[in-house]
């Protein structure tokens, strides 16, 4: 019997006000993993109300206190780490092997950010009057929002609820739909962490439903998103409208460059980590990959050769590199897009199709792809797929791949292969990306850096290493005369 779950309010699984429930597939091969509630306004209302009554207690208890939490996070990711992985790769489609990153880098950031509760600090600054005492505190913002998306439904979701909490703030979490699963998990991890009833509540259901009600709702103080570009800048407006404040990382179109003094046969092997891998579902991915006319033969081949050798299938098999995508809509968008490239004037070199042979039939398969004689003012060269397509721009100088690389509207992750210091010094000045790599492929990163982007791929503070609290805080500043 496919199990029922519910939304998490005040410490207690309740069911949702609407009756009704949705069901969460294994994008393999259909098979329902479980049903959720689709949730209303009135829900989330009575979990911001749970959050509300929760905040006084939760913000006056010491942030040492508040930071025992993810100690105990810790032990329990660890013991669990196999079952989280196999949700994840039944959820999402990724390889086992891929779920089991997610879930070491999940654990790698909670060993980081475990200590930031007695880092907690303000300043102290000298005051022109010697009677006088200055100081900074930080201070929680009340009750907030975190809304996580489906392609690390266990990272994001746990890497954005727990500086929120270390802060001080109580919490209302709407997961992606296509992730329910592994999101229950993430609440029952944080309530057997001792999380106190009303600090962490899960409303499962409709982005515009319960994300709309999360940005307009002015008892909420401020919401943390991940997702695309055009639903974070609406979300931002309406946030920002009553006062509150936004964090969105949103899109990426990012490039990678390689020159003719790169190891080309390294570079080729991280675009294929960078863009294929996950299905290129990573907001960091590669997708567009500028090369001297000079040596894109070369590439294009090592690159098509690498595409083609990549094992597709079920994500539990052995020696898979890449599952499923997430669902219909987004085979339906990867197919949307090989359509209109190849339209546009763009050579298909490999891939573009849906997998259907045997049991692939059953799943939201598709083809790693590689376009090549694509021009910047095509739509692969400007839109987001988020699927596995890397178009191929030829130039003749890197005076040029810096200005097609800089010409889109996003600005999240960059990278560039090359042996010539000066030239990689240069680029990571001049590119206009919030993160930057110099022979790594754009995905690559680690816990204890900050995270973010520019243009349209970010709003507010960044995420995650030193600045991860910055978001959560408010900082007061009090004198006193003695």
């Amino acid at each position: 019997m496919i199990k029922t779950y519910h939304n998490y309010i005040n410490g207690k699984w309740v069911t949702s006000v609407s009756g009704k429930t949705f069901p969460s597939i294994n994008p393999a091969n259909q098979e329902v993993l479980g049903y959720f509630q689709t949730s209303t306004v009135e829900d989330v209302q009575e979990a911001i109300r749970a959050a509300e009554d929760a905040f006084p207690g939760w913000a006056n208890t010491p942030a040492p206190v508040r930071g025992e939490v993810l100690f105990k996070l810790i032990y329990h990711l660890e013991e669990e780490k196999e079952e989280l992985a196999r949700i994840i790769t039944k959820e999402v489609g990724k390889s086992l092997r891929e779920s089991r990153g997610e879930v070491l880098k999940t654990i790698q950031a909670m060993k980081q950010f475990s200590g930031e509760a007695t880092r907690l600090n303000g300043e102290t600054i000298p005051s022109y009057d010697s009677n006088i005492f200055g100081y900074t505190v930080r201070e929680p913002l009340g009750v907030v929002g975190v809304i996580a998306p489906f392609n690390f439904p266990l990272g994001i979701g746990i890497w954005k609820i727990a500086p929120a909490i270390t802060a001080g703030n109580t919490v209302i979490f709407k997961p992606a739909s296509t992730t329910t699963l592994i999101s229950v998990k993430i609440v029952e991890l944080f309530e057997k962490s001792g999380v106190p009833s009303g600090v962490i509540n899960m409303v499962t259901g409709s982005g515009s439903v319960i994300g709309k009600e999360l940005g307009e709702n002015v008892k909420l103080k401020a919401v943390s998103f991940t997702g695309s570009t055009d639903v974070g800048v609406a979300l931002g407006k309406a946030v920002t409208a009553h006062g509150g404040k936004m964090q969105a990382e949103m899109g990426g179109k990012n490039p990678a460059i390689i020159l003719e003094d790169a190891d080309i046969d390294m570079a080729v092997n991280s675009i294929v980590t960078s863009g294929f891998l996950d299905n290129g579902q990573r907001c960091t991915g590669t997708s567009r990959l500028i090369v001297p006319r000079s040596i894109s033969k070369t590439v294009i081949q090592k690159l098509v050769k690498k595409a083609e050798a990549l094992k597709i299938g079920n994500g539990f098999e052995e020696g898979v590199d890449n599952g499923p995508v997430i669902d219909e809509n987004q085979l339906t968008i990867y197919l949307h897009y090989v359509k209109t490239a190849i339209e546009e004037g763009a050579v298909l070199e490999t891939g573009g199709k849906r997998l259907t042979d045997g049991y692939l039939a059953d799943g939201y398969f598709v083809a790693p792809t590689v376009f090549s004689q694509v021009t910047p003012n095509m739509m692969i060269a400007k839109e987001e797929i988020f699927g596995p397509v890397i178009g191929v721009i030829e130039v003749d100088s890197y005076e040029e791949a810096l200005e097609v690389a800089n010409n889109i509207e996003f600005g999240l992750s960059s990278t560039i292969y090359t042996k010539d210091l000066q030239k990689a010094f240069h680029f990571v000045r001049n590119i206009q990306s919030g993160v930057t790599h110099v022979n790594l492929p754009s995905t690559y990163f680690e816990n204890q850096y900050p995270f973010g982007g520019k243009k349209q791929s970010s709003i507010g503070p960044r995420e995650q290493g030193s600045t991860a609290l910055d978001f959560w805080t408010e900082i007061k500043t009090v004198y006193i005369n003695p």
